[in-house]
């Protein structure tokens, strides 16, 4: 490992020579925080603007001044260029932060920002034109000794010229849409037969997610290595790099743990010398469109042959996973993009960068790992994020600054399909790598968020894997090890718990005595059983019963043996329950609503969270009744959508014969395609066509089931 240093950047300017007064965050979530807390660190105001659905959110109270700027879906709001420009006038601002996402690298946002005399907190319009095109960021940076994967990247390719190139690439190959970005919209094509139904869908959501359906094709290096390099660029022809960061942890594409350094480099003899090839190459790259503030080169990177490595694309913007990098440098990257932009120069050299420790972050997002990662909503009900925003970005790491959390959730806050669906982002530093997955372990034990399912319990299992601790990283191995990975179900201990949680909320205490003023199953003669029932989604139903005798309360599940318990805490929301092998603690929340006021419960510890119903006699009994009805394993002839989303596509027409297992229609929630498929042969009969807004669990396909009858001219015999 290196040296402790820090890098000689200059201090932050002072408040009365800094450039601007005023600088708006077009952005949400965790990325407007984000930022709003450097510029309130330079002691610059800043603004935020907000959708319909984001006026309650974390970054609108975090800002200055905050302005409205329309309806709840991004093409209402934060893709609109006129309400930002607007809204600039509106609040004074001199400059606008793109953030990551939206508008970040659009470069007709930028021209109309410089049209308007607004400074755009990014790089120049020339850079965004060739770098925001796939294919020709491509064939551009070739002419500056870039390495580019083999495959063929021109403009206007018809879906048959496509196919036609396909054999001269070798399968397999990848579809990837020249305006895209975030690993959205690529394919993987295995043979040569399926070329033209992938080509259809890639360019649908090429369309749908980009404004563009062009494609190209790269060949697909197996098992290989997503190594990208942080460059950093001023207007006076300063370009260095901030080391690399390891991104080879994906799933469909999409970043799921990242880290700094990269392992691979840290394990090579010569590492030193390739991250100075690599990084050279970066700034290559950055050179070639006169790169001003802060980018990412991309590289897919051979873990077999580690000197082999090849540039996939420039994003010029700030990447998702900058953190890892401000805490291994100790260099504030927003910081620097508002100084460049103003004008500054660049008072780090590149013998001044230096790679302190190791830090690795982890995307809380919102989702249901087990079930094929499908999108979560609901409402917060409990949270608790315990570490330092935006911490470690200068100097010395401090004990208790080694995780940082950059998010924007906050208590009550609902969480919709209308956007992204990543919540939170935990970061955490260490001496060395196993010391950072050591804290980042911890730190994910810790983070408690009730309300939404989330991957948490996903990611400690990841970054607990042996190949991953052993830093034997590929693209391909998040998906290789899911099948194999045993999720946490809930149990006896969560199912007591939970009836504790509501037993004390309707006794009042454990031992209450007020047999004439609570409904705690008081009785002539004593006290009965008080029960309660729980649905667990995808897993029907339990019953707890709980019974207080002489100062002793004993539970029992679903008619079992008895357990004896005592609640050791109950406050806000936590509860510790004492076993006769020891206490356990659960954070609690309640979503209110339905029968006494509760309608969901949710439980966790350890990063894990289970979503229990509380349901009533009448629920109860409705729910017994439908088991019994239907034969065990009998699958379900009706195709529900799993979220609130959109239809998208309908690859059936109604009355036709479909197949157990045959794609039906697409719903698309939080920027993710998800398929529906048949449970069950026979005809299918749709209720909804593509464009409809959907709930959770409504009915957008029935399949009725062939019934094989006997011919009627026929001679049936006794």
């Amino acid at each position: 490992m290196t040296l402790p240093t820090v890098t000689t950047a200059s201090p932050t300017p002072a408040v009365e020579d800094r450039t601007f007064d005023a600088v708006l965050v077009a952005n949400r979530g965790e990325i407007a925080c984000r930022v709003i807390r450097t510029l309130k660190d330079m002691g610059i105001r800043s603004v935020a603007v907000y959708s319909d659905a984001d006026k309650n959110a974390k970054h609108v109270a975090l800002a200055d001044t905050a302005v409205a700027i329309g309806g709840t879906a991004p093409a209402e709001s934060y893709l609109k260029i006129d309400a930002i420009i607007d809204a600039c006038r509106r609040s004074g601002a001199e400059a606008v932060h793109p953030g990551y996402g939206f508008l970040s690298e659009n470069v007709e946002f930028a021209k109309a920002l410089d049209a308007a005399g607004i400074t755009f907190i990014g790089p120049g319009i020339g850079a965004i034109e060739v770098m925001g095109d796939k294919i020709r960021s491509k064939n551009h940076v070739m002419a500056y000794d870039v390495p580019c994967v083999p495959g063929i990247a021109q403009p206007g390719l018809s879906d048959q010229e496509l196919i036609r190139a396909a054999s001269g690439v070798g399968f397999p190959l990848l579809i990837k849409p020249s305006a895209g970005g975030g690993g959205k919209g690529m394919h993987v094509v295995e043979k040569p037969e399926d070329m033209a139904s992938t080509l259809v869908t890639a360019r649908r959501v090429a369309a749908s997610a980009f404004g563009d359906d062009t494609l190209f094709l790269e060949r697909l290096i197996r098992t290989p290595r997503h190594i990208e390099v942080q460059v950093l660029a001023d207007n006076h022809g300063n370009v260095i790099h901030l080391g690399e960061r390891e991104c080879s942890l994906q799933r469909r594409h999409q970043k799921v743990i990242e880290e700094a350094p990269s392992a691979l480099f840290e394990s090579l003899p010569n590492g030193a010398e390739e991250r100075a090839r690599i990084g050279e190459a970066a700034c290559n790259a950055a050179r070639s469109v006169n790169y001003s503030g802060a980018g990412t080169v991309e590289f897919l990177v051979s873990d077999e042959h580690p000197d082999e490595f090849f540039f996939m694309e420039m994003n010029t913007r700030l990447q998702v996973e900058h953190p890892v990098t401000e805490m291994v440098t100790g260099i504030d990257l927003v910081e620097w993009q508002v100084r460049i932009a103003a004008g500054e120069v660049l008072t780090v050299a590149q013998s001044d960068v230096v790679l302190k420790g190791h830090a690795v972050e982890a995307r809380v997002y919102a989702e249901v790992p087990e079930r094929n990662f499908m999108p979560s909503m609901g409402r917060i009900v409990a949270l608790a994020e315990q570490g330092a925003p935006n911490a470690n970005v200068s100097g010395q790491q401090p004990a208790h600054a080694k995780v940082r959390i950059d998010s924007a959730m906050r208590d009550d806050l609902e969480i919709t399909g209308d956007y992204d669906p990543m919540l939170a982002k935990v970061i955490a530093w260490g001496e060395d790598r196993g010391a950072a997955l050591d804290t980042l372990d911890a730190a994910l034990g810790r983070y408690t968020l009730l309300g939404v399912d989330t991957n948490v319990e996903y990611l400690r299992l990841l970054i607990n894997d042996p190949e991953v601790r052993a830093g034997h990283l590929d693209t391909g191995l998040i998906e290789r090890r899911l099948p194999s990975m045993t999720f946490r179900h809930v149990g006896s201990v969560e199912f007591i718990a939970a009836a504790l949680t509501l037993w004390l909320e309707r006794t009042g205490s454990a031992l209450a005595g007020h047999a004439w003023e609570v409904p705690d199953a008081w009785r002539v003669g004593g006290r009965g059983a008080w029960t309660a029932t729980f649905g667990v989604p995808g897993r029907g139903i339990a019953t707890v019963s709980i019974t207080e005798e002489d100062g002793t309360v004993t539970a029992r599940v679903d008619g079992g043996s008895p357990v004896n318990v005592r609640v050791a805490d109950r406050r806000d929301n936590r509860i510790v329950v004492e076993f006769d092998d020891g206490p356990v603690t659960f954070a609690v929340g309640a979503a209110p609503g339905g029968r006494h006021g509760v309608h969901e419960l949710f439980v966790g510890n350890d990063g894990w969270s289970c979503r229990l119903e509380v349901l009533n006699r009448a629920e109860r009994l409705r729910r017994m009744l439908a088991g019994i009805q239907r034969e065990e394993g009998t699958a379900d002839p009706e195709v529900r959508s799993p979220m609130p989303g959109t239809v998208v596509s309908v690859s059936v027409a109604d009355g036709d014969t479909v197949e157990e297992g045959q794609a039906l229609l697409a719903v698309e929630a939080m920027k993710m395609e998800h398929q529906l498929v048949a449970a069950v042969a026979g005809t299918v009969h749709l209720t909804s066509k593509p464009g409809d807004l959907v709930k959770a669990d409504q009915v957008l396909a029935t399949i009725h089931v062939h019934v094989e009858t006997i011919s009627t001219d026929e001679e049936v015999k006794p």
